[in-house]
């Protein structure tokens, strides 16, 4: 037994690293991280483990993730499939070279160019690939498993499609769809610059971060807004998390969208039954009056200042609508400022703990050694905290934004226009998802590449029809089919024949997969320049899992 382990350790290192069994042997665990890992950990975090017993639990799981039709099976077909036709296809041209030139099949094959038999063979493998993951049905007694993690793909898991449901695998549609558009984006770019001056390329370059740093604040912009008005177009484990990060309580979220359907007026002095906001201000120990708009005032000015003196509400002059202390909830009271710095530092505190992993993995898996240096240790402990930055600079102009708008200048500005456009979807709330976006300056310009890349799938899927997506038509399947198969087929080819225009999770994670060192013993394995190449960078993260709505 233990020669043969031998005999197959050995016939493993003998193929070189681009080999199709090299290939499938690094996909499969990595894909399997990504999906099984997730999944235990939310099910052992989870109540049901109590109720449902921890083996068959853990049996569900998995035979659900280890199955034919589960992603990491799926993926390794796409990827090791692919590269494995394209290796039966160079051997059979061989026995075609023998032909006469020009007839036939073998002449037709023989005309295509080499990226162009690369890609044939990856829409093939890609195309089944789907098909095994929408063929995948779930049993009844499948937990279902929200994967709120970070530094993970979106990988939901499939199942048989039903009316009113998103299909299963429409995030990592998305997902590859967009990368796949990048990649051929940064093809472009890079073509074009290539035979230019150092300063013309630099130019280009410089380009390219603007577009994505504007490509990040508009689809932020939407997913935010889409937040609080139309929650159902997100992942429902991405609502919780912006729902988390913000801090804000789902009685304000309620009575915004009340406010848009006219439930909530100031004006008409209407609100739903029970009033979330009355019930609000009653727990944070204000009088119910500060949330009743039979009682607020829908406009600014003197008329204001009337009804706000008898309800002892303070420092909301010539200014009407909700007082602050009931907007900034148990965080500060009435300070707006007080507000957005608490906010901020709160925001903070968490991207620590959420950035960390982000930043020292690529580093433990690619030079570990680095970390024993000083100047690395600092340079990634900069890194983490420039990104952490970043996301409590989303978080607080958010807030900032908002009290500028409904308090501190424009609704002081202009206090005959009423509440409901302040407090409405076009007023503060509008104002806030606008501003937010702005913080991606913050980061590096190849992290901002990459958080463009990552908030594009959501701010697309939030475009797109909900009541068409919801259907279960065999359309739906059949155009997300087209789209997975010619996506995921246009990014393994670029991965193999223009790697350099490959970015963050993409040039990693591909990068790893067809170009990696030798999985047995990769110590004994030297990385080719190419692998270097394809490392990641500080842009190259793992982005955090939304799985599909249950």
């Amino acid at each position: 037994m233990t020669t043969r382990v031998r005999d197959a350790k050995d016939l493993v290192l003998s193929l070189p690293n681009d080999h199709p069994l090299q290939i499938a042997i690094r996909t499969y665990p990595l894909a399997l991280s990504l999906s099984l890992g997730p999944s235990l950990l939310s099910f052992l975090a989870s109540s049901r483990t109590r109720t449902t017993g921890l083996a068959s639990g853990l049996k569900s799981i998995l035979l659900r993730e280890l199955g034919i039709t589960s992603f990491p099976f799926a993926i390794t077909v796409a990827i090791g499939g692919g590269s494995g036709l394209q290796f039966l296809w160079k051997h059979l041209e061989r026995k075609w070279t023998k032909a006469p030139r020009g007839s036939g099949e073998s002449g037709f094959l023989a005309r295509l160019e080499p990226w162009q038999k690369t890609f044939v063979c990856n829409v093939l493998a890609s195309l089944t690939a789907i098909i095994l993951l929408h063929a995948r049905r779930r049993p009844v007694q499948t937990q279902k498993v929200d994967i709120p993690i970070p530094c993970t793909v979106p990988i939901a898991r499939a199942r048989e499609p039903e009316r009113g449901h998103f299909s299963a695998t429409l995030d990592l549609t998305l997902l590859v769809l967009v990368r796949a558009f990048d990649a051929l984006a940064q093809r472009i770019i890079f073509k074009r610059a290539g035979n230019e001056k150092k300063q013309a390329r630099k130019r280009r370059l410089s380009i390219t971060t603007k577009l994505d740093a504007l490509a990040f604040w508009a689809s932020s912009a939407g997913i935010m807004w889409c937040f609080f008005y139309e929650p159902e177009r997100l992942p429902r484990s991405y609502v919780k998390w912006i729902g988390s990060l913000a801090n804000i309580d789902n009685r304000i979220v309620t009575a915004l969208r009340a406010i848009r359907s006219k439930q909530w007026s100031y004006v008409h002095g209407t609100s739903p039954d029970p009033n979330p906001l009355a019930l609000l201000s009653r727990d944070l120990g204000y009088s119910a009056q500060w949330g009743d708009p039979k009682i607020l005032p829908a406009y600014g000015g003197y008329a204001a200042n009337a009804i706000w003196k008898p309800l002892g509400v303070h420092g909301r002059g010539s200014v009407g609508g909700l007082p602050c202390e009931i907007v900034h909830g148990s965080v500060t009271g009435g300070s707006c400022t007080g507000n957005v710095t608490i906010r901020g530092v709160h925001a903070f505190l968490e991207a620590l703990a959420l950035y960390l992993p982000v930043h020292v993995l690529p580093i433990l898996i690619r030079r570990p050694q680095k970390l024993l240096s000083f100047p690395a240790i600092l340079d990634t402990f900069l890194g983490i905290v420039r990104s952490a930055s970043f996301l409590s600079a989303f978080v607080s102009s958010f807030w900032a934004a908002v009290c500028f708008t409904r308090t501190l200048v424009v609704a002081r500005a202009l206090p005959r226009i009423s509440h409901d456009f302040y407090d409405g979807p076009f007023g503060c709330v509008l104002a806030g998802c606008l501003a937010c976006g702005g913080s991606i300056w913050v980061e590096s310009g190849r992290r901002r590449g990459e958080m463009a890349l990552y908030v594009l799938p959501r701010a697309i899927r939030v475009c797109l029809p909900n009541r068409w997506l919801r259907s279960g038509r065999k359309s739906v399947y059949a155009i997300e089919r087209a789209v997975f198969t010619l996506s995921l087929a246009t990014l393994l080819t670029t991965a193999v024949h223009h790697p350099e225009t490959l970015r963050g999770l993409s040039r990693w994670t591909l990068g790893f997969v067809l170009r990696g060192p030798n999985v047995v013993c990769p110590q004994d394995n030297k990385v080719d320049a190419r692998d270097v190449r394809m490392a990641p960078t500080n842009g190259g993260t793992l982005p955090k899992s939304l799985n599909r709505r249950k």
